[in-house]
């Protein structure tokens, strides 16, 4: 049974109420979004709506206040993103109103979430604890040299709607949930590499048009050089243009990869969690597949 939280919530002298994300405007998320500096495009906004769940807040003349979306995966697990208040509305309780909503929701669920610095004190008051950092890199894209060869005996290819199956338990390994819901709709979005030994997925990388230009991610190998390899057609096929990559990573070829490749340390947030563990993508010595880089902040 879902726990009762307030469909209102009075702030200063208007009332806002909770409204499902889809019955908004799509111009009103968008203005939200840009509003506190963050890339989404109107198409981010509605990808997210088509994969997850969400609620805003809306006062009474219909203005979108914050939002907050949940994405579950399995039966026992989500992550929680696009949690968006103004300063002034999240100190007077609007994100943490919003956040127990979408808990509601989720209730029975792990949840995961990447924290801003300015939301971070939020949700540790919630039960949260931290993870792991996520550095996100970003700038215009450049070769590191020439693009690496797969090593012997294992065969780089274009990723299609038959992969689907192998990229979901490849993925399904290294994140610790399926997301095969997510992963359908990456695909459909994407341009993807996959490194096949044997007949056997073993590394993949996606890259879709995302903010102000391209993300790279997810990428899921289980050593960095398979990582590379799969992640650098990407940087060639974007070279010069604005490319993303958001990695738990701290060290390693990879990140020396992705540094090399033009994207700078811009910004990091930390992964906190509720309920379950974490799988620590730093711990690259068992030769399990690892999330190399993100699907995004909000879908980890």
């Amino acid at each position: 049974m879902k726990s009762r939280v307030s469909n209102s919530l009075t702030i200063d002298a208007f009332e806002a109420r909770a409204v499902d994300i889809d019955k908004v405007e799509l111009e009103q998320l968008h203005a939200l979004s840009i509003g506190v500096g963050w890339p989404h495009r109107a198409e981010d906004w509605q990808f997210l709506r088509d994969v997850g769940h969400g609620i805003v807040a809306h006062d009474e003349i219909g203005r979108v206040l914050g939002s907050a979306m949940w994405f579950p995966h399995g039966s026992d697990f989500a992550t929680v993103g696009m949690v968006i208040t103004s300063p002034r509305l999240q100190a007077l309780g609007t994100a943490q109103w919003l956040m127990k909503r979408a808990f509601s929701e989720c209730k029975g669920r792990n949840l995961r979430l990447n924290a801003t610095r300015a939301a971070r004190k939020l949700y540790l008051s919630l039960g949260f604890r931290s993870e792991s950092t996520v550095f996100q890199r970003q700038g215009e894209a450049r070769r590191s040299g020439e693009t690496p060869d797969p090593l012997a005996g294992a065969d780089l290819r274009r990723l299609g709607d038959a992969d689907l199956g192998a990229v979901t338990g490849l993925d399904a390994r290294a994140f610790g949930a399926s997301r095969v819901k997510l992963l359908t709709a990456l695909l459909d979005q994407s341009v993807g590499f996959g490194l096949y030994r044997d007949g056997r997925l073993e590394a993949f990388a996606l890259c879709r048009p995302f903010g102000r230009g391209h993300l790279v991610g997810p990428v899921v190998a289980s050593n960095d050089k398979d990582a590379i390899v799969v992640a650098a057609p990407h940087v060639a096929a974007h070279e010069g243009e604005f490319l993303r990559v958001d990695t738990h990573l701290a060290e390693g070829e990879f990140c020396t990869f992705v540094a090399s490749s033009g994207l700078a340390l811009f910004d990091t947030v930390t992964t906190m969690s509720l309920g379950g563990t974490f799988l620590n993508p730093n711990d690259r010595s068992g030769g399990m597949p690892v999330t190399y880089a993100l699907a995004s902040q909000a879908l980890g």
